[in-house]
């Protein structure tokens, strides 16, 4: 693939409008187009995604993405006391989704993108200048070791979480990061019972409840999909997260 320019994401306008009522403007298309040019020239690189080729990176990336906290964004834009103080954090941003698209997409917001790969966040740090994002920074570390810190323990009002660990783990992380009232947006493909009842054991110490089970299939390839609103209702226990590891190798 020599010329990059020439791969053009798809504009899928009556997929946009049908699945989620809206759609991204012409400064947002543009900004979409440019993201995946310098995801595939990063990618030549870094082990970003294995997702590349164009119509899948419409769909698992952006839409995907976008599909997370878009059907509650309204409830989104009452979370803050004025229209651009949404706090949102993308917890193992990885390539920067769903964090950039976000940032994309709610531009009264401010997103941070933490992980722990500082090559990834080099990456991304790029990125955000050449999209010239100026609500968008990257936070370098752990999450069991971010969420202790006073700097950004309980200051986000939103918490995504995608492709991360399992979802205990993922609400381990996320509710103590969160405002109360605040709501982690935990991103899977399959759900079970057995995961849900799981999860409600976790979150019933973490502060946390779950709002809802949100289903529904992608646009192109029909996967089933599920992305997990968990609101904090309570204050996060001190202990939690735990140590580096622990939420991983003793889930709650």
């Amino acid at each position: 693939m020599n010329d990059l320019n020439s791969v053009l994401l798809p504009e899928m306008l009556d997929i946009w409008q049908d699945t989620l009522n809206w759609q991204p403007s012409n400064a947002q298309q543009a900004l979409f187009q440019r993201l995946y040019e310098l995801v595939l020239v990063g990618n030549q690189k870094l082990n970003l995604t294995r997702i590349t080729e164009v119509n899948d990176f419409w769909e698992k990336h952006l839409w995907d993405s976008i599909r997370g906290f878009k059907v509650c964004l309204e409830g989104l834009s009452k979370m803050t006391s004025s229209p651009s103080s949404l706090s949102m954090i993308d917890i193992g941003t990885g390539a920067g989704f769903p964090g950039i698209p976000a940032a994309i997409v709610i531009p009264y917001s401010q997103v941070d993108l933490l992980d722990s790969t500082q090559k990834k966040l080099t990456f991304i740090d790029q990125v955000i200048g050449e999209l010239k994002l100026d609500n968008v920074k990257t936070v370098i570390g752990r999450a069991e070791e971010v969420g202790q810190l006073r700097s950004f323990r309980q200051q986000y009002n939103v918490a995504l979480i995608r492709a991360v660990a399992s979802a205990t783990v993922c609400a381990e992380y996320s509710l103590p990061l969160l405002k109360k009232g605040g709501l982690a947006i935990i991103y899977r493909g399959t759900w079970t019972d057995e995961e849900n009842s799981a999860l409600e054991n976790a979150i019933s110490g973490l502060g946390g409840k779950i709002e809802c089970i949100d289903k529904f299939e992608t646009p192109l390839t029909n996967s089933t999909r599920h992305c997990l609103h968990v609101r904090k209702i309570a204050h996060t226990p001190a202990e939690y997260p735990r140590a580096i590891g622990i939420p991983t190798q003793y889930p709650l």
